[in-house]
């Protein structure tokens, strides 16, 4: 799968072509070559996450899916997402699409390099997790776990925060509600 998106360049907001891909081994050395150091320098949350674990996981469950985007021949986020086993917390007996990893390389992030060099990849994700949402028939319905430094990004978001989930270490569950256009 390729799907042309576009990011905004984080000095001057000029629209930059990428391209949202299936997660390949490529993108999971990169995190761990490129970005683990920085992460682990810059203490961010998501420093420890195993994107080749993430990678084969996906490989071997027909429920799972995992994407990146490519942009300027460099990965620029990953994502990783459940498609069949989680239930709305808003619409009791309703599925969604769970994200289980949704991760913006640490030039993209404002609090390691500002300007970020890229700005929309954690968007553009979340839009295509409530895109294959639509596909499974679930109206745009998506959940996730927060970590903590991203609860102000899914608040902008405007995702319903349900608040924190003591059953998932306490951290902060935020969920999408149906789209307008897919009812």
């Amino acid at each position: 799968m390729q799907l042309e998106v576009e990011l905004k360049r984080g000095i001057d907001d000029t629209s930059v072509q990428a391209y949202l891909v299936d997660l390949k081994l490529k993108h999971a050395e990169d995190f761990e070559n490129l970005w683990k150091n920085i992460l682990i320098e810059f203490e961010q949350e998501d420093k420890f996450w195993d994107w080749k674990f993430k990678l084969r996981y996906a490989a071997n469950n027909s429920n799972i899916e995992a994407y990146a985007i490519e942009c300027e021949n460099e990965t620029q986020g990953l994502m990783q997402i459940e498609t069949q086993l989680h239930g709305s917390q808003i619409e009791r007996g309703q599925r969604l699409v769970y994200i289980d990893g949704l991760f913006s390389a640490p030039l993209n992030r404002i609090e390691i390099q500002n300007p970020p060099r890229f700005r929309n990849v954690g968007t553009i994700l979340l839009e295509f997790a409530r895109i294959r949402s639509v596909y499974f028939g679930y109206k745009g319905r998506v959940g996730l776990h927060s970590l903590p430094e991203a609860v102000g990004f899914y608040n902008k978001q405007n995702m319903y925060n349900l608040g924190e989930d003591e059953d998932y270490e306490n951290l902060v569950y935020f969920e999408h509600g149906i789209l307008r256009n897919a009812l």
